[in-house]
């Protein structure tokens, strides 16, 4: 860290869950850190893991305009999607949650995890070719359905026949064949980038549906209805498309849609799965951001076993330690096997609670904390670097 008296601190936390956005929590974080030191140049640059939020994230940083189009949920209903396209038009911006998010179905309402699709994100999808974009990055986070990305390709052009094709997943005997040859020929020219942070094969023990299928509602004979359901698929897929995926690292992803796309790679002009924030990261321009800057400030919800798991505070800390420029990352909560693997890359966590609270009160209060803890770490971190004047480092 520099002495100049003026220093350029980039905030760059993800979102606080249940609580506040990316971009809520790195404003709250700017806010008090202008109290304590108001001549400060502060670069918000909020991020994402590739789950919900991830559009919104990119957003803040500037570049992309939002567009919409129509689409449907995971059960079949009528919604409005939004996606982002980059300002020179060359790139968009997807985000699985959006139309095939557990978060649009109403919450009062019995899951039904064996009727949920990705259709809508399909239609999505196809509406990005409509307006010429050919470089897509997507995030598959949050995703309400587990039938392998199926949904997805019907919405490009593929064919699914049986009894199962058309409300996934059906009985097994049901889905007798899958064909490609309807799928756009526009896929030939795409780019297609993927946030994936998990390394689940798409079926088994540690697969789609065994895994993550009773996040989404299904019961335990569900779960085997649809491990079932995904083999069958798995096997008319692949032999459709010559590429076998079923058990690469990552193909269980948002219950299998990673799989899908996996086999779709061979249409596509290329294609590659991302860690989560590596993706963000890059699409946002956060080396540029971090080149020149004193301080970066990360931080997540909680900082704890998961972190060492290619959260995003471990991403940011990285980058921030290649680049040789102190980080901090601050969280509701800091155990201390997420503090551990922080220090590993030289990064400090840092709890936002001043005071005793109960989960409620603390993420309804954590636009204020984190306020504070901006204005407490500009006024430390004054004092330890020895800038500013007397009278900013001991107010």
């Amino acid at each position: 860290m520099n002495d100049a008296r003026r220093l350029r601190v980039l905030l760059a936390p993800d979102s606080f869950k249940g609580s506040l956005s990316s971009a809520g929590v790195a404003r709250a974080l700017a806010e008090g850190w202008r109290k304590a030191r108001p001549r400060d140049q502060l670069i918000v640059a909020p991020l994402a893991d590739g789950g919900e939020g991830m559009l919104a994230a990119m957003a803040e940083t500037g570049g992309w305009e939002w567009r919409e189009c129509l689409a449907h949920d995971p059960l079949g209903r009528p919604l409005v999607a939004h996606w982002l396209a980059s300002s020179d038009g060359t790139r968009a911006a997807v985000e699985l949650a959006e139309a095939s998010g557990l978060s649009k179905l109403p919450v009062d309402e019995p899951r039904n995890a064996l009727a949920a699709t990705t259709q809508g994100t399909g239609e999505v999808l196809r509406t990005v070719l409509d307006a010429g974009v050919r470089r897509i990055v997507m995030g598959v986070g949050g995703s309400a359905t587990t039938d392998g990305g199926a949904g997805i390709l019907r919405g490009l052009g593929a064919v699914l026949r049986g009894g199962g094709a058309h409300n996934l997943p059906g009985p097994v005997d049901g889905l007798s064949a899958v064909e490609l040859d309807g799928l756009d020929p526009r896929l030939a020219q795409v780019e297609m980038r993927v946030a994936c942070d998990v390394t689940n094969p798409l079926l088994g023990d540690h697969g789609a549906a065994a895994v993550y299928a009773p996040q989404k509602g299904a019961w335990p004979q569900d779960v085997a209805a649809l491990e079932a359901w995904l083999t069958q698929y798995a096997d008319l897929l692949e032999a459709a498309s010559g590429v076998e995926a079923r058990d690469r690292p990552g193909a269980g992803a948002a219950g299998g849609t990673a799989f899908g796309l996996m086999c779709l790679s061979s249409r596509l002009r290329s294609f590659e799965l991302v860690p989560g924030v590596d993706l963000i990261m890059d699409e946002v321009g956060f080396d540029e951001r971090l080149a020149g800057a004193d301080l970066v400030i990360t931080g997540e919800g909680q900082v704890d076993a998961q972190t060492a798991f290619g959260k995003t505070a471990l991403g940011v800390a990285k980058r921030a330690a290649a680049a040789g420029v102190p980080c901090l990352a601050v969280a509701g909560k800091v155990a201390a096997e997420g503090a551990a693997a922080l220090a590993s890359v030289g990064c400090v966590a840092v709890p936002i609670l001043d005071r005793p609270l109960s989960l409620r009160d603390a993420m309804a209060g954590a636009p204020a904390l984190l306020v504070s803890t901006g204005e407490r770490l500009a006024r430390l971190t004054a004092t330890m670097a020895g800038v500013g004047s007397k009278e900013e480092a001991t107010a």
